[in-house]
């Protein structure tokens, strides 16, 4: 168990270091394992940062994410947070100003996470496979920048099916209608 937990230690160090030390946009700790972002990823990173824009913490084991994530990377442009076990977001989410895309696939979201609909840069957000009923629909549909939106595998409720165009400007992506039982 120890020698296991050491070597998801050392692959997370050995993915920072490559980031930090080739200059890239990217951090991917995808299969990682993590339960939590790393404290001292901050300091390792903190000559980098600004110049990260994409981050993969996908397929982990996150529960939450913490305001400081989002202000310490605050360029992001695409966030892969697929695969974890989250339910809510910080708000400092509003404060990620280039954030383009968003894939919260996979997770635990029983209600659209609301901060998301402040993100004015917002084109693409991925909500399949959680366990959302409640859509906020008129912030939706004023989110300008939003071209798509996927709901499936999601018990959303009747009032998400009344985002269509031309109501909206973005590709709404929701499972079919279960049938209604006949008595």
């Amino acid at each position: 168990m120890q020698k296991r937990m050491g070597e998801a230690v050392a692959r997370v160090a050995r993915k920072v270091n490559d980031t930090v030390e080739n200059k890239t946009d990217s951090l991917d700790l995808a299969n990682c394992k993590l339960m939590t972002f790393p404290v001292g990823i901050y300091k390792a990173m903190r000559s980098v940062t600004e110049g990260i824009h994409r981050i993969s913490l996908a397929n982990n084991e996150l529960k939450s994410l913490t305001g400081r994530f989002v202000t310490t990377f605050s360029q992001l442009r695409e966030l892969n947070l697929a695969g974890n076990y989250l339910h809510r977001l910080p708000e400092e989410v509003t404060s990620l100003l280039h954030l383009r895309a968003i894939n919260l696939s996979r997770n635990r979201f029983r209600r659209f996470p609301e901060p998301l609909a402040a993100v004015t840069s917002l084109e693409t957000i991925d909500l399949e496979e959680n366990e959302i009923t409640e859509v906020p629909v008129e912030k939706l549909a004023s989110m300008a920048s939003l071209r798509s939106l996927n709901l499936r595998a999601n018990p959303v409720g009747p009032e998400a099916r009344l985002l269509v165009r031309p109501l909206v400007p973005f590709d709404l992506l929701l499972s079919p209608e279960e049938p209604v039982p006949e008595a």
